[in-house]
């Protein structure tokens, strides 16, 4: 599959996320996996920024809030005018744009530094999107992704729960069959089930990779690995949100900072 065929679901995914999403349906990224990620970033205050598939902006603007100058990018359009009226209603600063990851459209040495959240494994082509977002940094620069965790969710993952629903155990399987496109189905586990019947379900296509293909890629690239983050929920997120108490048994998320030595 390529970039073409990936922008194509995601555009249709776009406007269903962004209601369910600001709806505060999607609380793995709300509870976890965005407060963990911005705690693992290092201070960006007057630095230029670049946000690689931003979707409808929320990640975005709460780096912008950290006194940075944001421009964001995705591959679909509707994701971008929602980040856009909500720059509009209240603006941040940030500039966005309609582009790929693997063709971002600025010149060499840009940015001071790049972020990715949960966008990169669902790039079709991964070398060359690090290698944009490497060719887009100064020297010094950093790049910092998250992504689905490769080893806990690769191609197949089932939460085990004991029979009081706590979750147990996690079974995974197929860590080495890499996806060029395969199609997930699914709904935001926080959608009421009610509500299912009436909502189609999000369609996303799967690019899986082990971890040696991450870290070879990142290499590859031009970059240092500078530090990894597995974001666990702890006691008391786990009691508030038990959507999220599976990430105390094994992690779901990958948090990785890169560098652009200068």
């Amino acid at each position: 599959m390529d970039s073409v065929a990936v922008g194509a679901y995601w555009e249709a995914n776009a406007a269903e996320w962004t209601r369910q999403s600001r709806a505060g349906l999607d609380v793995y990224r709300d509870a976890l996996n965005t407060p963990a990620f911005l705690a693992m970033l290092p201070l960006v205050e007057g630095l230029t920024g670049l946000d690689i598939g931003c979707g409808e902006g929320t990640n975005t603007r709460q780096v912008a809030a950290r006194a940075a100058k944001m421009t964001a990018v995705d591959i679909a359009p509707t994701f971008i005018a929602h980040a856009e009226a909500s720059e509009a209603a209240d603006p941040r600063g940030i500039d966005y744009k309609v582009a790929d990851a693997a063709l971002l459209p600025f010149d060499e040495a840009t940015f001071d530094f790049a972020t990715a959240f949960m966008s990169m494994m669902d790039v079709a082509d991964q070398q060359t999107a690090l290698k944009e977002a490497f060719r887009v940094l100064k020297p010094g620069g950093f790049f910092q992704f998250s992504i689905l965790h490769p080893c806990f969710v690769p191609p197949v993952r089932r939460n085990i729960r004991s029979a009081n629903g706590e979750p147990v155990a996690v079974e995974i399987a197929d860590y080495f069959r890499r996806t060029n496109g395969d199609v997930d189905t699914w709904h935001f586990s926080s959608l009421p089930k009610e509500e299912r019947e009436g909502i189609e379900p999000f369609r996303v296509p799967r690019f899986h990779r082990t971890m040696s293909d991450w870290v070879s890629m990142c290499v590859a690239a031009g970059f240092a690995i500078e530090a990894f983050g597995e974001p666990m929920a702890d006691e008391a997120l786990a009691a508030r949100e038990p959507v999220v108490a599976d990430t105390r048994i094994a992690p779901i998320f990958l948090h990785i900072r890169l560098r652009k030595q200068g």
